[in-house]
């Protein structure tokens, strides 16, 4: 069974079933393909695909398999050794930032924050730039800088100690993730069961939740 997906979507939707999913059909071959551009899975012989909801086609039959996840600012203990941590939105100015590029030719992203419906779009400044939240939290637990990222991909290293959590009262929602797959022909058992095990629960909270850059 071949899946295209987003590099933040291993750690967050498929890692944590993965193992279980395995288990239960040990005659399937699981094969991940990792990329951040859209792609034609039918013509490239894909069985699904996990991205945010505005890259599904509309002709694909989509499952949400992650209700909107948190932003988190993280960086590491040294960092925070050298560096005040920031008490508000302004104070980023004054700090390192691992900036991020949405696409190879596009923006560098403008860190979205939210407190009690205040909404703030802060253009951070730092020495290096990455396209993958796995390299953000990399750059982050090397000391250099302040990274924005997911708290489902930061929360490990938050557990460990090796990265601190900063401006966590303006952490905003952020929009989450769906599997889809083409609706001409029924699913195999494999398919059906890998979606069973990543349905994400229906959601019961109205906060607003941002588009998801990564």
């Amino acid at each position: 069974m071949r899946i295209y997906t987003q590099h933040w979507t291993v750690g967050t939707v498929i890692a944590p079933i993965w193992e279980r999913f395995l288990t239960g059909y040990p005659e399937v071959h699981l094969e991940l393909s990792v990329g951040s551009q859209p792609i034609d899975i039918v013509a490239a012989g894909f069985d699904a695909a996990i991205a945010v909801r505005d890259r599904v086609p509309a002709e694909m039959i989509a499952v949400r398999v992650t209700g909107p996840m948190e932003a988190a600012i993280v960086a590491s203990p040294a960092y925070l050794a050298k560096h005040p941590p920031p008490r508000t939105p302004d104070d980023l100015s004054s700090h390192q930032c691992v900036q991020y590029r949405i696409s190879h030719d596009g923006e560098i992203y403008r860190w979205r924050l939210e407190r009690n419906g205040s909404r703030k779009l802060v253009s951070v400044r730092g020495s290096i730039t990455v396209n993958a939240a796995e390299t953000a939290l990399r750059a982050a637990l090397d000391g250099l800088g302040l990274a924005y990222t997911l708290d489902a991909l930061a929360e490990p290293f938050l557990r460990s100690g090796q990265l601190v959590r900063v401006l966590a009262n303006w952490s905003p929602c952020i929009e989450g993730a769906y599997l889809y797959y083409q609706g001409r022909r029924q699913p195999p058992a494999a398919l059906r069961a890998f979606i069973d095990m990543v349905r994400a629960p229906k959601e019961t909270s109205g906060r607003r939740s941002l588009k998801n850059p990564f």
